[in-house]
C-alpha cells in the first residue's frame, strides 16, 4: 500500500539522531504503518459492501477511493506545514485522533444511510492518515543511520503491507457474513467495526503524547513549496517519475478495489462477496512477500531492470485477466500484488536521483502525484460501467506500460537547462 515517503531527502540530507534507545521508538512508529495499511484496505470491501446496498454503478462506488486518496492531495502540504510547526509526536497524535473522528462519522452515515455522508468520513479519515504519514515517515528516516533509512523504511512498510492482508479478511467477515433485510441494516454492519478501529486510534494518540520520542528537526518532512515548483519541471526525470507514481498508485488502487466485484463475475469464479474478500489478501500479501524477495535482489539486480521486469510481467498478467477466463483470469490479477511489491519505492528513488539540493521539493511532488489513487479507479469505474468489467482493466495495464516506459528510458537524469547542475544520486 502506498504512503508518503522521505527516503530520498533523509539519505541525501544526511540528518539523523543518533542510533542509541531508539528501537522502542521504531517498534512504536511500525503500528502506526500497520494501523494505516489496515484502515486503507477496508476500502477494497467498503466498495462492493456500497455498491450492493446503495444499487451503485462502478464510478459512483469508486468515489470511495477518490475521496480517501483525494484526501493525500489536498491535504498533504498543509500537514506538512502544521507538523512543521507542531513538531512530529503532536503530529502523530493530531493525525490519529482526525482519522479516529472520520471513523466515528461512520455512525451517522450508517444511521441515515446517505453514501454521501460515507464519502465525507472517508475524507476526514484520509486526512488523518495524510497527516500520520506526513509525520511518521521522515521520523523513521532519522532514527539512525541515514544509509539505512531505505532499510528502516521497507521493514516498517512491510508491518503496512501486513495491515493491507489482514484487513479484506476480518472486513471481509464482518460485511458479508450475514445478509441484512433492507438497506438500513446493511448500512449499519459498518458501525461496529469502525467504532472499534476509532477506540484503537484514540488509544494510540493518547500513547503517543505520553511516551518519549526522540527530538527530530521537523524541517526536514517532505512537502512541495508551491513557489518553488516551477524549478522542479527542469528535472524530465522527476517529472517523469510523478507520473509514474501517479499511475502505479492508480493501478494498484484501482485493482484492488474492484477484485470482489471481478471475482464475482460468473465466467471467473462466482464468488460471493464473502469468499471473495478472503481472496484479496492474496493481492495485498504478494505485495508483502514480494518486498522481501526485491530487498534481496536489489543487492545484484539494478532496480531500473528490476522494475522493468516487475512491469512487464504485470503486463503479461493483467493480459490474461482481461482475455482468459475462469480460475487463470482469476490468479493472473491476484498476481500482480506480488509484482507491484518493489514499485512505489523504486519509482519513487529513480525520480528523486542526483536532484541534491532540490530532494525536498522532488520528493513533495511525488507524494502529490499519490493522487492518481483518486482519479485511475473513477476512470477505470467508467470503463467498466460502459464496457465491461472485464476490459476496463486496460487502464490498469496502460499504467504498468508506462511505467516499464520510465524505467527503461524516462528515469536517467538529463541536464535540460543550462544552469542547471545535476549532482550524483541513486542509480
Amino acid at each position: 500500500m502506498v504512503q508518503i515517503s522521505s527516503v530520498g531527502a533523509a539519505h541525501q540530507s544526511g540528518h539523523s539522531l543518533s542510533n542509541k534507545g531508539h528501537g522502542f521508538a521504531l517498534i512504536s512508529l511500525t503500528s502506526l504503518f500497520f494501523m494505516w495499511g489496515f484502515i486503507t484496505a477496508l476500502n477494497d470491501i467498503l466498495i462492493p459492501h456500497l455498491k450492493s446496498i446503495f444499487e451503485l454503478n462502478y464510478t459512483q462506488a469508486n468515489l470511495i477511493q477518490f475521496c480517501f486518496f483525494g484526501a493525500y492531495f489536498i491535504i498533504s502540504i498543509p500537514a506538512g506545514i502544521l507538523v512543521k510547526k507542531i513538531g512530529f509526536q503532536k503530529g502523530i497524535s493530531l493525525g490519529l485522533l482526525t482519522a479516529a473522528a472520520g471513523c466515528l462519522l461512520f455512525i451517522p452515515s450508517a444511521l441515515f444511510a446517505t453514501y454521501w455522508m460515507f464519502l465525507g468520513a472517508l475524507f476526514v479519515l484520509a486526512s488523518g492518515i495524510t497527516v500520520l504519514q506526513v509525520a511518521a515517515n521522515p521520523l523513521v528516516t532519522l532514527l539512525g543511520d541515514p544509509q539505512k533509512a531505505p532499510s528502516r523504511l521497507t521493514m516498517t512498510q512491510a508491518f503496512n503491507s501486513l495491515g493491507t492482508t489482514i484487513a479484506p479478511i476480518i472486513g471481509g467477515y464482518l460485511l458479508f457474513s450475514t445478509v441484512q433485510a433492507n438497506v438500513s441494516s446493511e448500512a449499519e454492519k459498518v458501525i461496529v467495526p469502525y467504532i472499534v478501529l476509532a477506540l484503537m486510534l484514540i488509544g494510540l494518540a493518547v500513547y503517543f503524547v505520553k511516551i518519549k520520542l526522540p527530538n527530530g528537526q521537523s524541517e526536514t518532512i517532505e512537502t512541495a513549496e508551491l513557489s518553488s515548483m516551477g524549478s522542479l519541471f527542469k528535472n524530465r526525470h522527476l517529472v517523469l517519475g510523478a507520473i509514474g507514481i501517479f499511475a502505479y498508485v492508480g493501478a494498484e488502487v484501482s485493482i484492488g478495489g474492484l477484485l470482489v466485484s471481478f471475482l464475482g463475475e460468473k465466467h471467473i469464479a462466482d464468488m460471493p462477496q464473502a469468499v471473495a474478500a478472503n481472496y484479496i489478501a492474496y493481492y495485498w500479501g504478494g505485495a508483502m512477500v514480494g518486498r522481501f524477495i526485491g530487498a534481496v535482489l536489489m543487492q545484484r539486480i539494478a532496480p531500473r531492470i528490476l522494475l522493468t521486469v516487475n512491469c512487464i510481467v504485470s503486463v503479461s498478467l493483467i493480459s490474461t485477466a482481461i482475455f482468459a477466463s475462469g480460475p487463470l483470469a482469476m490468479w493472473a490479477i491476484l498476481l500482480v500484488g506480488l509484482c507491484n511489491s518493489i514499485m512505489f519505492p523504486t519509482i519513487f528513488s529513480l525520480g528523486l536521483a542526483g536532484l541534491g539540493a532540490n530532494t525536498s521539493q522532488g520528493s513533495g511532488l511525488m507524494c502529490l502525484a499519490i493522487v492518481g489513487g483518486a482519479i485511475v479507479p473513477v476512470l477505470q469505474g467508467m470503463l467498466a460501467d460502459s464496457i465491461g468489467l472485464q476490459l476496463s482493466f486496460m487502464l490498469p495495464l496502460l499504467c504498468y506500460l508506462y511505467i516499464a516506459y520510465f524505467a527503461l528510458s524516462g528515469s536517467v537524469p538529463r541536464q535540460t537547462a543550462v544552469d542547471h547542475k545535476i549532482t550524483q544520486g541513486v542509480a
